[in-house]
């Protein structure tokens, strides 16, 4: 897997100040896409076992709310099975910081459903995460007024909630992610 850039000091995807992995590889290709040279699985540089490290040192200070994860798109089949364990390992050793991603795709369409890469896979992914933003961006849709989306068909997934619940639970706007 390849990946774009790393932000270590992120404050537009998601709550407080983050530390986000962008990466390569999207075949959703949305009009009008912010990054659309992460389309390109090819694109950046390899993920290592030291960029790993970097972000996990990057995550270290108090005032890292979290983990985002975007691209390019991590559910890229391509991107799953590098990205899962990697979520893990940062999960054990940041059980309280937050773990969000974007996806092009939706949640019970394509990610529950076994449709896109390996479903367990998948699962541990979804396991690992905090928030979910799925939904491609679409441009007919785009609302600047949004909070951590471009168009109003993506929707912010509680995961662990929804997983539980057998449920679609969304964020209510109102309680801190």
């Amino acid at each position: 897997m390849n990946f774009a850039t790393i932000k270590y000091y992120d404050i537009s995807n998601g709550p407080g100040v983050r530390v986000s992995l962008y990466v390569s590889g999207c075949r959703n290709h949305c009009k009008n896409c912010f990054n659309p040279e992460t389309w390109d699985f090819n694109y950046g540089e390899p993920f290592t076992k030291e960029v790993e490290d970097k972000i996990i040192e990057g995550l270290k200070p108090d005032y890292i709310k979290g983990f985002t994860l975007l691209g390019g798109d991590p559910f890229e089949p391509e991107n799953q099975e590098v990205l899962a364990p990697f979520l893990e390992r940062l999960r054990k050793i940041y059980p309280k910081k937050s773990f969000w991603c974007f996806t092009g795709y939706d949640y019970e369409r394509h990610l529950l459903t076994g449709k896109l890469g390996n479903p367990d896979t998948v699962m541990r992914i979804l396991n690992c995460l905090d928030v979910l933003i799925d939904g491609k961006f679409v441009e007919e849709l785009k609302d600047l007024n949004l909070r951590f989306r471009g168009s109003s068909n993506q929707r912010i997934i509680l995961v662990k909630p929804s997983l539980e619940e057998d449920k679609i639970v969304l964020w209510d706007g109102e309680k801190e992610l």
